[in-house]
This record gives C-alpha cells, sequence and structure tokens, in this order.
C-alpha cells in the first residue's frame, strides 16, 4: 500500500503516512478488516478468532469444531442422564481446548511449565479455594438434586456474589497473568491478554467443579423432566461462564501489558480495567444469582443464559478491538525492525509518545495516530514510561530550544 499524496510505501497496519502524515482513513486505504481474520470485521460476535487470534486464519476450522464437539457431547450426556460426564465435559473442554490452542501456537515460547502453572495452574488451585469458602458462607443457589426446591434471595448472598466474588476473583485471575506479562518475554499487549484468558477460564473450571462436586460420584440417571434444564446449566456453567470472566480479565491484562516496549505495568489505565473486568463479573455473577430465584426454575436459568449471552457478545466487541490494537503495534514493530531502514532484531525502536505505537524509521509523523513527531518534546518519556523507568525530570523547554538549535546548526 503506497500513500495516496506523497506515494511513500506503506505497512497495512497504518492509519496514517509516515512520511507526510496524510490520513488513510479518508480514502480506500483504511483497514476496516479484523488483522488477524481479514475476511471478518473488526466489529464481531466470531468467538474463535476473538479469543484464538494466532493461527485464526491458517486454521479457522479447527477450534470451530473442537467447541462444537464439546459442546453436543456435553448436551447429549446430560439429555441421557449421565451427569457426572456431562459435568466434567462442560466444565474441561474450553480450557483444555485453549492448552492445546497455547502449545500449537507456542505462544509460551518453550516455557510450558511457567506458563500453564502461572496462567492456569495457579489461578485453578485459588479458584477452588476460595469458591469452596464463598458457597459455605452463602449457601446453595439450588439444590443440586431437586429444582423444584424453593428459595429467595437474601442481602448477603447479593453482596456475595455481586461483590465479594467479581472484586476477590479478579484478583485472583490476574496474579499469574501479571507475574508472567512482567517478564521481557511475555510483555506484548497480546500475551497479557491470552494469559488473562487463560486464567480466567480457569478459574471458571475451578468454580464449576466445585460447584456440582457431588453429582460427580453420581452413575447415570434417567433423562427425566429435569433434562432441559441440565443442560441449560451445563451451558451456562460450561461454555458462557468461562468465556465471559476470561474475555474481561483478558481486557484488563492486556492494559498492564500495555503498548510499547516492556511492560505498562500498574497504571491508572490497568486500575480503571481491572474495575471494568470487576464490572462484567458483577453483572454476571449478581445477576444470575438472581435469575436462579426465578419460577419455574427452567426459566430462570434459561433467562441466565440469555444474560451471559448477551455480556459475553459485548465482550468479544470489546475484546476484538483490543485485539486490532495489539496487532497493529505488532505489525508495526516488525516493519520498524525489518523494513527497509529498520533498526534489527537487537536495535532500540522509538515509540509514539501519544499513542506508545513503535515509529518507523525516519518517520516524522506517527502512521498510527498521526501525530507530527517533532511537536513532541525531545529526550522525554511517556509519562508512564518514566515512572517505570525511574526517569528523572524531563528536560525543560529552553533546554529543548538550544538542543534544536544545535542540531541545526550541526
Amino acid at each position: 500500500m503506497s500513500c495516496p499524496r506523497c506515494g511513500t510505501e506503506l505497512p497495512e497496519a497504518g492509519h496514517f503516512c509516515h512520511a507526510c502524515g496524510h490520513d488513510l482513513s479518508a480514502g480506500d486505504g483504511a483497514r476496516r478488516s479484523f488483522a488477524a481474520k481479514p475476511d471478518e470485521p473488526v466489529r464481531s460476535f466470531r468467538l474463535v478468532s476473538s479469543i484464538m487470534p494466532k493461527g485464526a486464519a491458517e486454521r479457522p476450522r479447527t477450534y470451530q469444531i473442537a467447541f462444537g464437539v464439546s459442546f453436543v457431547v456435553a448436551v447429549v450426556a446430560a439429555l441421557l442422564g449421565a451427569l457426572p460426564v456431562a459435568i466434567l465435559v462442560a466444565a474441561l473442554a474450553i480450557p483444555l481446548i485453549y492448552i492445546v490452542y497455547l502449545y500449537d501456537v507456542n505462544l509460551w515460547e518453550d516455557e510450558p511449565l511457567p506458563v500453564t502453572g502461572l496462567a492456569f495452574g495457579l489461578t485453578f488451585a485459588l479458584a477452588a479455594l476460595f469458591t469452596v469458602g464463598w458457597t459455605t458462607l452463602r449457601g446453595p443457589l439450588v439444590s443440586a438434586r431437586a429444582f423444584d426446591a424453593a428459595a429467595t434471595p437474601t442481602m448477603a448472598g447479593v453482596l456475595i456474589t455481586a461483590l465479594l466474588v467479581p472484586v476477590v476473583g479478579e484478583l485472583i485471575r490476574q496474579v499469574g497473568p501479571v507475574v508472567l506479562a512482567a517478564r521481557p518475554e511475555f510483555d506484548d499487549l497480546m500475551d497479557g491478554l491470552t494469559f488473562g484468558v487463560i486464567s480466567g477460564v480457569a478459574f471458571a473450571t475451578a468454580d464449576t467443579l466445585v460447584k456440582h462436586w457431588d453429582l460427580l460420584g453420581q452413575g447415570f440417571h434417567a433423562p427425566g423432566q429435569s433434562a432441559a434444564t441440565w443442560v441449560a446449566l451445563l451451558v451456562l456453567e460450561g461454555f458462557i461462564k468461562p468465556l465471559v470472566i476470561g474475555t474481561a480479565s483478558g481486557i484488563a491484562c492486556a492494559e498492564f501489558s500495555g503498548l510499547g516496549k516492556g511492560y505498562d505495568g500498574f497504571t491508572v489505565r490497568y486500575l480503571l480495567a481491572v474495575l471494568e473486568a470487576v464490572a462484567w463479573n458483577a453483572l454476571y455473577f449478581g445477576g444470575t444469582y438472581l435469575l436462579s430465584f426465578v419460577s419455574p426454575v427452567w426459566l430462570g436459568l434459561v433467562l441466565s443464559v440469555v444474560l451471559g449471552g448477551v455480556l459475553l457478545g459485548a465482550l468479544l466487541i470489546r475484546i476484538r478491538g483490543v485485539l486490532q490494537t495489539g496487532l497493529v503495534e505488532a505489525a508495526l514493530e516488525a516493519t520498524a525492525r525489518h523494513g527497509a531502514g529498520g533498526v534489527g532484531v537487537e536495535g532500540d525502536l522509538t515509540h509514539c509518545a501519544s499513542c506508545e505505537m513503535p515509529l518507523l524509521g525516519g518517520a516524522a509523523f506517527c502512521s498510527n495516530c498521526g501525530l507530527a513527531q517533532k511537536s513532541t518534546v525531545k529526550g522525554r518519556l511517556h509519562p508512564q514510561r518514566a515512572v517505570l523507568a525511574g526517569a528523572g525530570p524531563a528536560p525543560t523547554a529552553p533546554d529543548d530550544a538550544r538542543n534544536d538549535d544545535l542540531e541545526a546548526r550541526s
């Protein structure tokens, strides 16, 4: 792609010409498709390309089939009365598929034990202990054996499910991914997002197994009139819940990784992203808690599935926007390193002071946000970078002007 104004060759990820600053969004050069799968728009409800972006274009059907098969197996097992099988498949299908995905795309940089242990194992163990505690404190939503048991919501139940579980749960889900994202080999935005997703999936798996542990020792039962109710419950617990929790945590972890060189760390943006994830989980856990008391029980579960589906749809749109930003960063970094005038693998990249995207060699304008680089204060780090690097106070304006003058004379 070339700039229609000056003819400079541009990367596909660029929104602005890095030579003349021309806004490409005004013409046909703007990229409106999803960078991970160009035949899909950015705003889409496509699940696999949203949570498994790497390799989505090369093997678009592989993980779709895996999700579909696991879903069918869980539903058929529930209809046949094989509740232990149905619960195990619903609880373990998505995490197993996701771990295979990590292995398939080698996202763990040949360090499978640290990645699996911190992103999945640690969260799973902490979530299991936490779920045992809060379910004991709150008491069961409905009887696991008698769906027609009468019950009413309590204030304690609302506070636990809509406040305690979202807040403490999100803190648990951030521990492992944050430790991983702070390592140089895992500090990209996409890495942080992926670790957050698998951490959320691990939390949901532990939550489901703990809640229905007493059913795993039971044998086969006749489907009976409650078979459809079990199907709705398993769809909610085994498929919608892990995706809602995972995408919300992924968005928060992505802000910890951030853009630019290294990771952004504990910034205001990361705090806001964690609060956003807490809000999504409060809507899910609090909403499903209240809907569990709707009579008949099957109606409450159907409404919970609808609520979860709406939240998941909104989160997919949100996470695709975050992913698009991360993919654009990766494309610009590759061009800045290996393109014409690139700095190479070991060279230090410069980043835009406004959007933190990598700048191409000799760029007068940022190819992502269009900021004129002459308008920035030389030698001054981005505020977040200055804090992380322990940099001293930025040079004053007179010093910058003096430097500009010396450069002009030389």
